[in-house]
């Protein structure tokens, strides 16, 4: 082989090395460090099935001096492993806990590239009601994971709880204790929070919405109430399951109680009128201000006007 052919090779296995790194760099899933150890990964504002890898919700961890806790896995099994490759990107330390926060698809479908360790399996950490939760809708969300992004249903993509939480939890991941608490029905029937004390941040999974509209799929009124008690909470900044991750804390959560508030007064006079559901989803107008208004505001007087109807 002549000089010339071998430059030729030596060109070609540089640009297949650069296409290769290019590649994996563009897997490699966004993380940013709000805190010392606390990683955060912000999700689109779209419509779990509409963004790449259905990643549309925060997924984060913490690292202590022996392992590592995951908030939230995300919306596919392929957004599971690439937050479990960012977590090996920025730690050895093993995985010992995955908690998720609630049943909704974009924070629970990419939990078995977690479960997948072998012997360091971590513990699955959720509310108390998490699992029946989880037994009602996997099947609804196998069935949209395969429609809307090609994985075939595989009832190995749920992933259950291994500890659950009634009431408050504490984790140490090594000289870093994080406090669980489990919520009455609220944002859904199992909403989770996870409080890292030595630096101040809450992460409060889908009962803290920013700039994403609020999502109801709980009970309305419950919402209100515990967001009466989250906001007493120190915390020198929160984690929402949608949106950015915000240091003015409680004032975030200001635009969300107004408008969950806004929601329960004007349902309340469209029942007093005597309008049927129909027609209260027909004349409560959408709020400004907020995204993905289209997809949920509907939806969440529909369900707010079929608990509201049966108040004393």
């Amino acid at each position: 082989m002549n000089v010339q052919g071998g430059r030729r090779i030596l060109l070609l296995v540089a640009g297949l090395l650069l296409a290769s790194a290019s590649a994996q760099a563009a897997r490699d899933l966004p993380m940013r460090e709000i805190a010392p150890g606390v990683f955060v990964h912000e999700g689109r504002h779209a419509a779990w099935g509409e963004a790449e890898n259905a990643d549309v919700a925060n997924l984060g961890f913490i690292i202590g001096e022996h392992c590592v806790a995951v908030i939230d896995t995300g919306g596919s099994p392929a957004l599971g492993e690439a937050l479990l490759r960012a977590v090996a990107q920025r730690t050895t330390r093993p995985v010992c806990y995955v908690i998720n926060t609630h049943v909704h698809p974009d924070h629970v479908l990419g939990n078995r590239a977690f479960a997948a360790t072998g012997a360091d399996r971590p513990q699955f950490v959720g509310h108390a009601r998490l699992t029946a939760a989880l037994t009602a809708r996997a099947p609804a969300h196998l069935a949209a994971l395969e429609r809307d992004s090609g994985v075939p249903r595989d009832v190995g993509l749920i992933v259950y709880p291994d500890l659950q939480v009634a009431d408050r939890v504490q984790l140490d991941l090594g000289n870093r204790a994080i406090e669980l608490r489990a919520w009455p029905t609220a944002h859904t029937d199992n909403d989770l929070t996870v409080h890292d004390p030595a630096t101040g941040t809450l992460f409060a999974g889908d009962l803290v919405f920013v700039t994403h509209l609020p999502v109801v799929d709980g009970k309305l009124l419950g919402w209100l109430e515990v967001l009466s008690v989250l906001e007493g909470l120190p915390a020198a900044r929160v984690v929402p399951g949608h949106g950015a991750v915000s240091a003015d804390w409680p004032a975030a959560v200001v635009p969300q109680r107004t408008y969950l508030e806004s929601l329960r007064d004007q349902v309340r006079e469209a029942i007093r009128a005597g309008r049927t559901i129909g027609e209260a989803v027909a004349s409560i107008p959408a709020p400004a201000g907020w995204r993905l208004v289209d997809a949920f505001h509907r939806r969440n007087v529909t369900a707010s006007f079929a608990e509201l109807e049966w108040e004393d």
